[in-house]
């Protein structure tokens, strides 16, 4: 019987859908978000994303944004909780009382469908969506009728993710996402993550105020920061929790976390609809950090900034959003 695979089981008691294709390893949570917790390379026992451990479920539960790749709609934070769209302003509730915003949007918890999984020829898959309507808890703050739908690959290319967006309503909707991805450095087992090398596709970083709301303005990359988007750093130099225009290289908006030891560098091609990344490294502390592709800036309905620049997009009925990523080793 073929090692590849697709099936139902379960992770850390969690339902979940596993993936398997030659040497790679993925497990989907579908009632956490449609949460990718794990893609591993399982012949060499290397682990890429950031897992929880079976002590840290419930926290995880309670709070999915440091483990796996956990969906952000809308993402990052929004002043006062408030949202303006289309000549009205919607309501999140302040979940971050420290700054007095909404943090993280209404997706990353709710309970995805698994709509089909398997394996090809070539791959092993799986598609989950979620569908928001009136009998959503996600519409009482987002009250558009839309579809969220994942579909993450394995193969012998690595994990590729598909991710769709489409307006099921009758009024224009806004298209405002990111992925919490959390990238474990050192992912060789035993190796020390002072041997690892971040390159990161930025362009500016926003300024921040008290309450880490873009002011609109920019402060100048530090000598660290120009490495970062150059030859590459060290990715605990300092505590991260940083916001920067994205700046595709070579056509490409990706980061490169290289393992000097072993010559081997991680790659995530997060693809150019993404306007923006936020990467944030746990107060620098050595074992995951995470760099956050997301498709507008921070608190965009409420800045005076042109829409296309800060990646404030809008679907309207009928209209689909997409875009692709994938991890990889080089």
């Amino acid at each position: 019987m073929s090692s590849n695979q697709a099936y139902k089981d379960t992770y850390q008691g969690e339902p979940a859908v596993w993936l398997k294709f030659g040497r790679y390893e993925a497990v989907l949570l579908p009632e956490v978000g449609g949460n990718l917790i794990a893609f591993r390379d399982a012949e060499n026992g290397y682990a890429f994303l950031h897992e929880p451990t079976a002590d840290e479920m419930p926290s995880f539960k309670a709070r999915p944004f440091i483990h796996g790749i956990p969906v952000l709609f809308p993402p990052n934070r929004f002043e006062d909780g408030k949202f303006p769209w289309n000549g009205r302003t919607l309501e999140f509730p302040v979940n971050e009382p420290e700054t007095g915003n909404h943090l993280h949007g209404f997706v990353h918890s709710e309970t995805f469908e698994v709509e089909d999984f398997g394996t090809t020829a070539t791959e092993s898959y799986v598609v989950a969506a979620l569908k928001v309507d009136e009998r959503s808890d996600v519409y009482r703050y987002l009250p558009f009728r839309f579809t969220l739908r994942l579909r993450y690959a394995i193969s012998d290319n690595g994990l590729e993710q598909q991710f769709a967006v489409i307006n099921d309503g009758e009024e224009t909707m806004p298209c405002l996402y990111a992925f919490h991805t959390s990238v474990n450095a050192p992912f060789v087992p035993g190796h020390s993550a002072k041997d690892y090398r971040l390159k990161l596709t930025i362009g500016d970083r926003w300024n921040m105020s008290e309450r880490m709301l873009p002011t609109g303005s920019f402060q100048p990359l530090t000598a660290n920061e120009e490495a970062m988007k150059g030859e590459g750093v060290y990715p605990f130099f300092e505590s991260l929790d940083n916001h920067y225009t994205a700046a595709p290289q070579n056509g490409r908006n990706r980061m490169e976390l290289t393992d000097t030891a072993a010559g081997l560098t991680l790659v995530y091609d997060a693809g150019t609809s993404y306007k923006q990344w936020m990467i944030w490294n746990n107060g620098a502390t050595e074992g995951f950090f995470c760099p956050e592709p997301q498709i507008s800036l921070v608190n965009a309905p409420n800045a005076d900034l042109p829409a296309d620049d800060i990646g404030l997009f809008s679907l309207a009925p009928g209209e689909i959003w997409q875009e692709r990523a994938r991890i990889y080793v080089k």
